[in-house]
């Protein structure tokens, strides 16, 4: 019998279905299907939704402390605040102690949208047909992926050289 270092290396390793990146992606694509019409409702998009749930938790926060938080990067943040000030949802302001600095303060209309999302955690659940205890399961289990992958792209993005097979090799 293989070990699952060996089967890793074997034809079978690169089936679509048997990739943890597929399942990943095919899901994230499947939930953000799910998500489309609900927010529609809001008419906003789902990575605004997703920096509205951020303010909500804490407005006033900054530009890059939301990119953080959102896993985004200033090219793609600037832009999407940019569509959302202009709907009226949010205000950028420059730190009078720091021009660099640049906090978000959510408008009356931005607040006014939390009510209007209340349900939707309630509609993504029932979507999923698990148990509510099955889905905090899952969703710690894959920030805990995230953070594992994390780290192990971290040093070889700042080095220049690609991971050793052994890494590489790993689903």
């Amino acid at each position: 019998m293989p070990s699952d270092k060996e089967l890793l290396h074997t034809d079978q390793a690169l089936q679509l279905d048997k990739q943890l990146c597929f399942a990943l992606y095919s899901t994230s694509l499947a939930m953000t299907k799910l998500y489309k019409p609900l927010l529609q409702a809001l008419d906003v998009t789902y990575p605004q939704y997703l920096a509205l749930l951020a303010l909500w938790e804490q407005d006033g926060q900054s530009v890059s402390s939301l990119g953080e938080k959102l896993f985004l990067d200033s090219g793609t943040l600037t832009p999407l605040l940019k569509r959302m000030e202009q709907a009226g949802l949010l205000q950028r302001q420059r730190s009078p102690a720091d021009e660099r600095r640049v906090t978000i303060h959510l408008t009356a209309a931005g607040q006014a949208l939390k009510e209007k999302a209340r349900s939707i955690p309630f509609c993504v659940f029932s979507a999923t047909s698990c148990p509510l205890s099955e889905l905090v399961e899952l969703t710690r289990q894959i920030q805990g992926l995230r953070q594992r992958l994390l780290s192990s792209v971290a040093p070889a993005a700042n080095d220049s050289q690609p991971l050793p097979p052994q890494a590489a090799a790993q689903p």
